[in-house]
């Protein structure tokens, strides 16, 4: 009996400072939750249309439409350079449906004028005012005629230390400075920095002639590193943002992503939400 008399007053006694440090802790307001605040940036959003090079246009536009991804930058094997002005119009319907839109074509070899030629002709008759195109470096003056000629920019893409042309933004800088000024880069950040290159440093110096960036991430700055999801590489893409906002850059940043072509969808998800998430809350 003593026992239960001591058990009850110790259970009892317990349950009163339990009690009241449950009414002490409701008594005690929360902190206030920091607001987080959406940035406002002057560039979008988009996809490069290589990261799809292994499925058809109606895969591409799904996923995008699933990731609100609506800027597309258009590659021939979905829409093909002898496309009907009908076919060209259906590709732009479909498009809309799915809420993208086409900013540009390309990357585009060209390795002759005839090539020039079809590339531009292409590009009006798609819509689009932005080329991105690879070519040869003695082929650079015609360029600067046909820029002339259709009022586009043209975005010469760099392919880090893979091929001899065009391996980093300087290089493209250098053969482009004395052209008209509407013929520039599409900065691909993973292959700049691949070439032994500081794409922050390179968006910085040369952001006047950037007119379209592909995004990615990388294992190392060498010719040894390889794609991988973002935020798990060399790219230091807050401070890539901050330059961005900084140089007022308008155009698009277009995910080129080339890990796991075959099965991309998840790796598409993860590094359009962590360069959105970058985008929205680093200030």
């Amino acid at each position: 009996m003593q026992q239960n008399r001591r058990t009850f007053f110790k259970q009892g006694l317990a349950g009163a400072v339990l009690l009241g440090s449950s009414q002490l802790l409701k008594a005690v307001p929360e902190p206030p939750q920091p607001k987080m605040e959406v940035v406002e940036n002057p560039f979008v959003i988009g996809m490069a249309g290589y990261t799809f090079v292994n499925f058809d246009i109606d895969v591409t536009l799904k996923t995008m439409q699933r990731l609100d991804v609506q800027h597309l930058c258009i590659k021939d094997f979905h829409l093909p350079f002898k496309s009907s002005d009908e076919a060209i119009k259906a590709f732009h319907e479909k498009c809309a449906l799915h809420n993208v839109k086409g900013y540009a074509v390309g990357p585009i070899y060209m390795r002759s004028n005839e090539e020039i030629d079809r590339a531009f002709d292409y590009a009006r008759r798609v819509g689009v005012k932005l080329i991105v195109g690879v070519p040869n470096y003695e082929l650079l003056p015609y360029v600067d005629s046909k820029v002339k000629e259709y009022d586009f920019q043209y975005a010469i893409h760099l392919h880090g230390p893979d091929i001899k042309t065009y391996p980093d933004a300087t290089d493209v800088w250098e053969n482009t400075k004395a052209l008209d000024p509407r013929i520039g880069m599409c900065l691909d950040i993973g292959h700049d920095l691949r070439n032994g290159c500081d794409p922050v440093a390179d968006l910085l110096k040369y952001h006047s002639r950037v007119f379209d960036i592909h995004i990615k991430d990388v294992t190392e700055a060498s010719k040894a590193g390889k794609s991988i999801e973002f935020g798990r590489g060399q790219i230091d893409f807050p401070a890539f943002v901050k330059a961005l906002r900084k140089v007022n850059y308008c155009g698009s940043c277009s995910l080129e992503y080339e890990k796991d072509m075959q099965d991309p969808f998840i790796g598409i998800a993860e590094a359009i939400g962590y360069f959105r998430a970058i985008c929205n809350y680093v200030q």
